[in-house]
């Protein structure tokens, strides 16, 4: 039988993974993707925190659709940046991106 522990398993790990990516990588897109693992990492956790602890409120599905809609504005934004960026520079090496330096 599965158990909210296995749930919390699973988030835990997808979160780790993510967070590597987002740390670990130097390309913008694959940061925006270890962002985007740890977002729908949280959202594991909160739809079993949901599903075990109150079952008859939908409180974890309504902050789970809300976290999805900031991830997929956040996309937009970070992909129309990250094209952006790519057309004056020619690259999408976060290392290289230094504008805001002095």
């Amino acid at each position: 039988m599965i158990t909210i522990y296995h749930y919390l398993l699973l988030g835990a790990v997808l979160f780790s993974i993510g967070l590597y990516g987002a740390v670990s990588k130097k390309n913008a897109i694959a940061v925006l993707m270890g962002i985007e693992l740890m977002l729908n990492s949280v959202n594991i956790n909160l739809v079993a925190f949901n599903r075990f602890l109150t079952p008859d409120a939908v409180t974890g599905f309504i902050f789970t659709i809300f976290v999805i809609v900031v991830a997929a504005a956040e996309v937009a934004v970070a992909l129309a940046l990250v094209v952006k960026v790519y057309r004056e520079r020619l690259t999408s090496n976060v290392d290289e991106i230094d504008w805001l330096k002095w």
